[in-house]
């Protein structure tokens, strides 16, 4: 019974002194939620790890059409290098990293906004089977392409929040 009392005591003087710090969640900003809404995700050159990257995106921003008063505009590059190397020679783990150039600009004037690149990897094993290696590559490449679009809606929520831009 005191273990409790204890523990609900700390946990609502934990909530209270985050309460008058001034923190505010990155959502709780005027304008974040808004502003992810209105934007339209262009893929520049078409490839597989593109095509990842901007299908995850759209799902995490909750868009299902193709409009959108802002266009991010995205590259998507990977390159394949391998890490672990067995006796005879033969790579058998392999990171894949994906660098990400984007560029958010206004729809309708073309305006830029915001532009910049990043990287993010993933590591897969390569087997034996020909299959199971295909499948670990693609399974790598799902993960890198999660990653970017992670990484592409923070840095967009970053963006909307400190810019209360809303078109």
């Amino acid at each position: 019974m005191r273990w409790r009392f204890s523990r609900t005591m700390g946990i609502g003087l934990a909530t209270l002194s985050l309460s008058g710090c001034g923190f505010t969640p990155l959502y709780g900003h005027q304008g974040v939620v808004q502003g992810l809404e209105n934007v339209q995700v262009v893929l520049g050159e078409h490839s597989r790890d593109g095509f990842l990257v901007v299908e995850q995106l759209n799902d995490q921003l909750g868009r299902h059409h193709t409009d959108g008063a802002l266009k991010l505009g995205l590259k998507v590059y990977s390159r394949r290098v391998p890490r672990g190397v067995r006796v005879n020679n033969i790579a058998n783990r392999y990171e894949l990293t994906m660098t990400v150039v984007y560029e958010l600009s206004d729809a309708a004037t073309t305006h830029v906004l915001t532009h910049d690149q990043f990287e993010v990897s993933a590591t897969y094993d390569s087997a034996d089977q020909p299959y199971a290696g295909v499948a670990a590559e693609q399974d790598g490449e799902q993960r890198a392409a999660g990653l970017a679009a992670d990484q592409l809606r923070l840095r967009l929520a970053r963006f909307f929040a400190q810019h209360g831009h809303t078109p």
